[in-house]
């Protein structure tokens, strides 16, 4: 993100993009396809020669991966592992013990794309058959760019985050349960009209100056987040489309830290250099599945609007595009953005940001089109208004199911 008075850094995003070897975020990681966050690359034992597969995610040790001296590894001292070391498409994936003089067969990079690449192969990690199915053995295939099979998020289960996600963060991510308005949370809720954070400064600055910091102001207790004070919205309007969640709204966000008179800026997980704005932003929801993470999102925040979106599937990326860093909120998010109401409705997906017809419009090249029209919207409710009040905690913590021949979930 950067300010809307700032240029668009977006060809220094992709020269840094391009460099990436492991994946941004620390310690012991969940691999989830793209397709879908909520299956997760498991291995099916902890012996040599063990299939590496597909399986819903429950945070079990099988399915918690480090990245280290090249290798993935996985029960501390198995490695990701081509059966046979055989350069061909469709060879499958296990574990074996980790190598002490760096075993080609066990050599990845996870790259700026989101790949978990055969280093010096020309092979990417593949979904076999594009199956979501349990059970699905993982394989090698040539590369390819434009394959959603090889796209892979990494990320945490929501009820075993570590104390910080990124290098460089100012907060915390393991935020407990008891809110503070002086609390440093960096992990961030949307559910509902009435279950929703927003991204804030931790004390009074402009977004722009303060991005890398921002901290969650949430309508829910109970997560260890700041709250946003009662009487702060004046107008609250959620939607769930088929891929995503967004809520968007008015507000007098000076209750929250945000400068007066700021006209805002932009916030998503990627960053200039990869890293979040702010840095180690996470965004979870019970939406599309109990506590799952959202890999892609955006939001703008000034002190008088808000939205927020977070993307799942295939077309997350696109849904959730933030490289139109200065174009506010009603372009890129088209939607109610009213005062005096708070409503929770489904609704069809907006058209791709940027995107018309067969042309992609990038930021900065005149003419400026017009905002896409607002998609429908059936089935909404109305509430009062929306206070803050305690989550629902039994909603949050990441369902645990049996992984067969997978050691029993912590």
């Amino acid at each position: 993100m950067r300010s809307l008075q700032a240029a668009s850094g977006f060809a220094a995003l992709l020269a840094v993009l391009v460099e990436g070897q492991t994946p941004s975020y620390q310690g012991a990681l969940l691999i989830e396809p793209g397709l879908s966050a909520g299956k997760c690359m498991t291995a099916v034992s902890n012996t040599d020669g063990a299939a590496v597969t597909l399986q819903t995610c429950t945070g079990a040790d099988s399915q918690k991966w480090t990245f280290d001296s090249g290798s993935v590894k996985v029960f501390g001292s198995k490695c990701l592992d081509v059966v046979g070391g055989q350069n061909v498409d469709g060879t499958k994936l296990q574990i074996w013990t980790c190598s002490t003089n760096q075993d080609p067969n066990q050599q990845f990079f996870y790259t700026g794309n989101y790949r978990l690449a055969w280093s010096n192969h020309g092979k990417c990690t593949d979904l076999s058959n594009g199956s979501l199915n349990d059970g699905n053995q993982l394989q090698v295939w040539t590369c390819g760019g434009g394959n959603p099979n090889q796209v892979w998020n990494t990320g945490y289960p929501a009820s075993a985050l570590p104390g910080t996600s990124e290098n460089g963060q100012t907060g915390t991510n393991a935020c407990g349960t008891s809110s503070s308005q002086s609390s440093s949370c960096q992990t961030a809720w949307i559910n509902d009209v009435d279950d929703f954070c927003l991204w804030a400064p931790p004390s009074v600055g402009p977004i722009g100056a303060t991005e890398r910091e921002e901290v969650a102001w949430c309508t829910k207790t109970g997560r260890g987040t700041r709250t946003i004070p009662d009487g702060t919205l004046s107008g609250v309007h959620f939607v769930k489309t088929p891929d995503y969640v967004q809520v968007t709204g008015q507000g007098d966000f000076t209750k929250i830290n945000v400068l007066a008179g700021d006209a805002g800026g932009e916030l998503d997980p990627h960053g200039a250099d990869g890293n979040g704005n702010p840095v180690g932003g996470l965004v979870f929801g019970n939406s599309f599945g109990q506590a799952l993470q959202y890999h892609e999102w955006t939001s703008f925040i000034s002190d008088t609007q808000f939205c927020f979106r977070a993307c799942v599937g295939p077309n997350a990326a696109q849904n959730c595009q933030h490289i139109y860093d200065t174009m506010g909120c009603f372009w890129n998010m088209p939607a109610n953005y009213d005062s005096g109401v708070f409503e929770s409705c489904d609704g069809d997906d907006d058209l791709p940001m940027g995107v018309y017809g067969t042309s992609t419009w990038f930021q900065g090249v005149s003419p400026t089109p017009s905002a896409h029209p607002i998609a429908s919207s059936s089935n909404c409710r109305t509430v009062p208004t929306v206070t803050a009040s305690p989550a629902k905690k039994k909603r949050d913590g990441l369902v645990k199911r049996y992984i067969p021949n997978a050691p029993t979930p912590l």
